[in-house]
């Protein structure tokens, strides 16, 4: 039997037309620390796919979608795997900070970890004023809504696999890290917020805030997972 945490660690990496970046994010993997380095392709048209591969990932074909991508790369990981983190493609979030958000699940004392990037170092310019105004409002909401305290929505997580499949997740684009979140609290998981680091994309444009357009639609589509899947009433605690 492998003793190495590591062993049971899969990375998880949605990406778009992200070429400019998924090779550093890739190659930056502490390789040492987790199993696999999987690269969900969400239907790339620049060669996202390929350079992935040559830094030393394994890619996976989603349909497009963020929700999709991460739902390809959690089913396609090893069965070995007890742990799925999750990051964006873009060079943003910080793989250094990996292990405080490994640690607390692996060592039995979490079961979901976030990791915040309100309250982490940020790169100047590397947060719009409007994704600082949403993490809030949302938070506040949630805290109304659930009782559950989050000052982000952050990419970079980590979850128990096994907590995950009790989800039953079910969004598609990019409200499919609030669907977690809230979902996290509603199954009575043992939740923790990390600050982590965060720098400005390495090339590209978001997706989401990379324009009007983008940041309206991804806005109106987390408010609506937000009130579709956060009035939904909390499981009884375990033992009740």
């Amino acid at each position: 039997m492998n003793s190495n945490p590591g062993s049971r660690v899969s990375v998880i990496i949605p990406a778009f037309n992200e070429v400019e970046s998924i090779g550093h994010v890739v190659a930056e993997m502490p390789w040492h620390l987790i199993a696999e380095c999987l690269v969900a392709d969400n239907g790339s048209a620049d060669g996202t796919g390929a350079a992935a591969e040559a830094a030393g990932a394994r890619v996976v074909s989603s349909p497009k979608g963020y929700g999709m991508a991460c739902q390809a790369g959690s089913q396609a990981a090893r069965p070995e795997s007890t742990v799925l983190v999750y990051m964006d493609g873009d060079g943003s979030d910080v793989i250094a900070n990996l292990p405080l958000l490994v640690d607390p699940i692996l060592n039995g004392e979490a079961d979901f970890v976030l990791g915040t990037r309100i309250k982490g170092k940020r790169e100047p310019g590397s947060m719009l004023p409007s994704q600082l105004f949403a993490a809030h409002l949302v938070g506040l909401l949630l805290r109304f809504l659930q009782g559950v305290r989050y000052t982000d929505m952050g990419p970079f997580r980590a979850i128990r696999r096994s907590a995950l499949e009790q989800m039953d997740m079910s969004e598609l684009t990019y409200g499919w890290n609030l669907e977690m979140q809230i979902k996290a609290a509603q199954h009575h998981l043992r939740i923790r917020e990390i600050p982590v680091d965060y720098r400005r994309r390495i090339g590209g444009t978001s997706k989401v805030s990379g324009d009007f357009k983008a940041s309206f639609k991804a806005a109106v589509r987390i408010l609506e997972v937000l009130f579709r899947v956060g009035l939904t009433k909390k499981k009884p605690s375990p033992g009740t």
